[in-house]
């Protein structure tokens, strides 16, 4: 199981999602919640205290690394988003000599998912540096061969957000799964390959305005 870690840019930092930030959640999900027509968020408390151990009991089996969104600039918890469907990928062999990753030690693909954002985070750059954030970590500390990215087809802000990350569409999965407005869903697949990750970092880097030393890792 990968442990926690703590992810820190020039806007946001990432901490590992826990029960001590409920109400600032809570408070942070309310702001606006006619913005989540496309994204399920907790409401009350109640919903908050389940979605949150929720999070930590799939962490707990290695499936996902959940955190909570820290805005910087108001030092306020403003949303969630973790690195989810974290897979491994198994063998009877052992990768070849200079092949990337220990199997077993760390994901070998992973999901960007589960983000929401208080209304007044919503189109404030915090978003594209928390997907910084953890595209960095995922690529070049667990070195995974592909992140995914998925988006209500409806939801066309979030398509355009994936998108302008440098991600690549895979397709359109149909009835996918439940959305949000109980309605049967189809899912945009989107993906970031490996060998894609240094000109999708070097966008970003530029779009963010940032430089190497200001992206922190540290342990939990």
């Amino acid at each position: 199981m990968p442990a926690f870690v703590t992810l820190s840019g020039r806007f946001v930092r990432l901490e590992p999602l826990s029960l001590a930030v409920i109400d600032e959640l809570v408070a942070a999900a309310n702001e606006d919640r006619s913005t989540y027509a496309f994204t399920r968020v907790p409401a009350g408390r109640d919903e908050m205290v389940s979605y949150v151990e929720a999070a930590l009991a799939e962490h707990a089996e290695g499936r996902t690394m959940p955190f909570a969104i820290r805005w910087l600039h108001t030092d306020r918890i403003v949303g969630a988003t973790r690195l989810m469907n974290l897979e491994y990928w198994q063998g009877p062999m052992p990768w070849p000599p200079g092949a990337k990753g220990k199997i077993g030690e760390v994901p070998s693909v992973a999901d960007i998912g589960y983000t929401w954002l208080a209304a007044a985070a919503q189109g404030t750059g915090v978003n594209r540096e928390s997907k910084f954030l953890m595209l960095s970590h995922a690529f070049e500390t667990w070195q995974v061969h592909r992140i995914t990215l998925k988006a209500d087809v409806r939801n066309t802000r979030s398509r355009a957000a994936i998108e302008a990350l440098g991600a690549q569409l895979d397709g359109v999965r149909r009835a996918d799964s439940r959305g949000a407005d109980d309605t049967v869903r189809d899912t945009a697949y989107y993906s970031i390959l490996d060998l894609e990750w240094p000109t999708v970092r070097e966008r970003l880097l530029a779009r963010l305005g940032l430089v190497e030393e200001e992206v922190e890792v540290e342990a939990a």
